[in-house]
């Protein structure tokens, strides 16, 4: 068994390391299929996306939809995704927070 100066255990450091890994990766998987929703415009437009950022569905309320000012309804759409996208990535960070105990582990996206 390699001992490291200080009594560090090198066997015992990869095996936890390698749970965290496994654990990671659980949590990935599950927050792929985890949904979460942004809206826009007073909830005028609704954008649900998944944590794994797949966009699912966008729903716009009719009185938003005015022939004459499509770019105001892509700007709200636009809007509603970013908001979708930004709550998944905050679901995802805070899941990802209680298995790595606050460090700043990357996620894949």
């Amino acid at each position: 068994m390699a001992r490291f100066p200080g009594g560090l255990d090198m066997q015992r450091l990869m095996k936890e390391a390698q749970k965290l890994q496994a654990e990671m990766k659980r949590i990935e998987e599950e927050l792929a299929g985890k949904e979460v929703e942004g809206t826009a415009g007073g909830g005028m437009v609704k954008a649900t996306v998944t944590c794994g950022l797949e966009v699912k569905a966008i729903e716009i309320d009719p009185e938003v939809v005015d022939p004459d000012d499509i770019e105001m309804l892509q700007d709200l759409i636009v809007a509603a995704v970013n908001a979708a996208i930004s709550n998944a990535r905050q679901v995802s960070e805070q899941e990802m927070s209680k298995v790595t105990g606050g460090l700043n582990m990357p996620l894949k996206w």
